[in-house]
């Protein structure tokens, strides 16, 4: 669905939610000259319309469905607790309601990434609502830093802290309501920073390169206070401190090599009276600086209303707000602090609270493994990159509604949390039946029979399942007879724990060698391969042990045996995603394995055809792979929701026998 057009002269906002924050914005956007108050919905009729009365609000909803499908509102202001945003966002997205939703704009940067994913997939606006970011005092600060007013920028020290009083089951402090300091107000202090941060070199924002923090976690497990220290490459630090339990001075000082600004007001800049900055300088009295006075959500929504069309606003981007609790994670890790939601144990649910199914517009297509009765999605995902359970969940969840349902996992990600992410989100799902799951084992030095029987219990533990759907030796040993290795796969292939196999990083011989045994002892064959391959020819490759198929002659022989290829790097380690650069020699391994005259040749050939079938470079590196003339089923290794999405087009491109030749010429080398 297409966001709302908006019709009227001006936005027509409905509130969701109507507590405190709600109330706080309703009593300001009658200031906006862009906005106007059209509806409330709440969980009962009652408090809708006590709302209503006191704002002057003509619609009022008894729950927040019937909020989303007034057609009088245009744009949604989330008001509701921490844990309930991700839901509801996504849900007014799919509404096609533009959305302003109350900081944090999720409890942890994964679960905010699928809300972007939900307001691209359905062309909305969405902002976090970091009102202060709005504020002409937060603008004039910025430009002050950008002028070069105290020279150099050193150091931030920004606080945001108060003292509330106990109570465990406040939202202020209760596990369910994510409560604590960092998510609460910490992210001001945060994104403050980041801010100057990158106005001291030209740039909306900056992230740290790296963080560190004391603090401390209570009873409740929320945290109380704690201090943290941002570094960033341009030498520049920042010392933000927050908390509930503790109040602190909640001002802003920025030092650099002349002087230094104080603000004394930066959360609130005076909502809406006459407000200032102080610069010190060397050799000069204080002096302040006056900025324009503006009420803070009426600041608000008139940003949101300025930058309705771009989907957007400056003032608080999604790859800011993105950057900002990547912070506020790596923070809530360092002094210890989790929400039981996020913990590895937990029957996680999915972000919008709903059954788990394949969007109607899902791209995916499926191809077949011998044997397997199951479709295997043309793409699978790499199991490897997710570093908790919520960014796990997240990423496979938007894989499966994508379409997709073959997971590639091995023994030894990530210590084996790899396989037990993906089991406990399968767990959650319960959808085991529906999947297609790889299993990897004997990675050397453990490559021989008994280690394959011995890895193998073992991930199928931490996969909390009886069987893997197709399974794939890491690497061979050459030094021990293939006939071994085939008796030992046979044997967990007839007691079920396999449904088909095959080798990763084998050699075509060594492959024809195990069929030829399997064949001669009544054995099952292998009838997979997951060596490397993209549309870049690989010249080396970046671990021991692993092998390639880009030569002419295992071309040939993947021809001729017709063996489904499940590669492994299919984009070339990210060479077609413009990292790759003649120039540009800082990656090591990717100048080793792939740069050369032709494999730049075939970047550019693919960014041509991107520009004829509008997608990405990456996109056509995968279609290449998916228009052999033999099973591909390329390895796709996504980091973020953004990614998959990219990558995804490659399957709906469809490239004529002249583009792939073309591609691929011979003469490229």
């Amino acid at each position: 669905m297409r966001g709302t057009s908006v019709q009227n002269s001006k936005l027509r906002w409905g509130i969701l939610g109507t507590g405190n924050i709600a109330s706080r914005f309703a009593s300001q956007v009658p200031e906006s000259a862009s906005g106007e108050l059209a509806a409330v919905g709440s969980r009962s009729q009652a408090s809708a319309d006590a709302f209503g009365d006191k704002y002057g609000i003509p619609h009022r909803h008894a729950s927040y469905d019937e909020l989303l499908a007034d057609e009088t509102v245009d744009a949604v202001y989330i008001a509701t607790p921490h844990p309930l945003h991700p839901e509801w966002a996504i849900k007014a997205a799919e509404a096609g309601k533009h959305v302003l939703c109350e900081k944090p704009l999720a409890i942890n940067r994964s679960w905010a990434a699928a809300m972007i994913e939900a307001a691209i997939r359905n062309d909305v606006f969405l902002m976090e609502a970091y009102m202060y970011r709005c504020l002409p005092q937060t603008k004039l600060v910025a430009q002050l830093v950008r002028d070069g007013a105290i020279g150099k920028v050193h150091q931030i020290q920004a606080s945001f802290a108060f003292q509330a009083s106990f109570n465990a089951g406040s939202r202020i402090f209760a596990d369910e309501m994510a409560g604590g300091g960092i998510l609460d107000v910490g992210g001001y202090p945060v994104s403050y920073a980041r801010l100057i941060a990158g106005a001291a070199i030209g740039a909306p924002y900056a992230d740290p390169a790296a963080v560190t923090a004391v603090g401390q976690v209570g009873e409740t497990g929320a945290d109380e206070w704690s201090v943290a220290t941002l570094f960033f490459d341009s030498g520049m630090t920042a010392q933000v401190s927050t908390g509930v339990r503790l109040s602190d001075e909640n001002r802003v000082r920025v030092l650099g090599s002349e002087g230094y600004l104080v603000i004394e007001d930066p959360w609130f800049g005076g909502d809406g009276k006459p407000t200032h900055i102080t610069l010190h300088k060397v050799g000069e009295e204080p002096r302040d600086i006056s900025a324009d006075p503006a009420f803070i959500y009426t600041a608000e929504a008139d940003a949101v209303a300025a930058a309705i069309e771009q989907r957007q606003a400056p003032e608080m981007s999604w790859a800011d707000t993105l950057g900002n609790l990547e912070v506020q994670d790596e923070w809530r890790k360092l002094i210890g602090q989790q929400y039981s939601s996020e913990r590895d144990d937990v029957l996680i649910p999915t972000t919008t609270g709903r059954p788990l199914v394949r969007r109607d517009d899902a791209p995916m297509t499926y191809g077949e493994v011998p044997g397997l009765g199951k479709q295997v999605s043309r793409l699978v995902m790499g199991v490897d990159n997710q570093l908790t359970l919520p960014h796990a969940a997240t990423m496979f969840d938007d894989f499966v509604e994508r379409g997709g349902t073959t997971f590639d996992t091995a023994y030894i990600y990530g210590g084996g949390r790899g396989e037990k992410l993906l089991g406990q989100w399968i767990k959650s799902r319960g959808n085991r039946d529906e999947l297609v799951v790889i299993g990897k084992g004997a990675h050397t030095p453990h490559c021989d029979p008994e280690s394959i029987t011995r890895q193998l219990f073992e991930s199928l533990e931490r996969l909390q399942t009886d069987h893997v759907d197709l399974y794939l030796m890491h690497r061979d040993n050459e030094s021990i007879p293939v006939g071994e290795f085939v008796d030992v796969l046979d044997s967990h292939f007839q007691a079920g724990r396999i449904k088909a196999y095959g080798g990763s990083n084998w050699t075509t011989a060594r492959f024809d060698e195990a069929n030829a045994y399997a064949e001669a002892h009544g054995k099952q064959p292998f009838t997979l391969l997951s060596n490397h391959l993209s549309l870049a020819r690989a010249y080396d490759v970046p671990w021991a042990g692993c092998r390639h198929v880009s030569d002419d002659e295992s071309q040939a022989w993947l021809r001729e045996r017709q063996v489904a290829l499940f590669p492994w790097s299919s984009q070339a380690r990210g060479f077609f995603t413009g990292r790759a650069k003649p120039a540009d020699r800082s990656d090591e391994e990717l100048v080793r394995c792939f740069y050369s005259d032709g494999n730049f040749e075939r970047l550019r050939r693919a960014e041509e055809l991107a520009g004829k079938y509008g997608v990405g470079a990456t996109a056509i590196a995968l279609a290449w792979l998916l228009h052999q003339p033999y099973p591909v089923f390329p390895l796709i290794g996504p980091r973020q929701l953004s990614e998959t999405r990219t990558s995804l087009p490659g399957l709906s491109v469809e490239l004529s026998a002249q583009d792939v030749a073309w591609l691929t010429a011979a003469d490229l080398g």
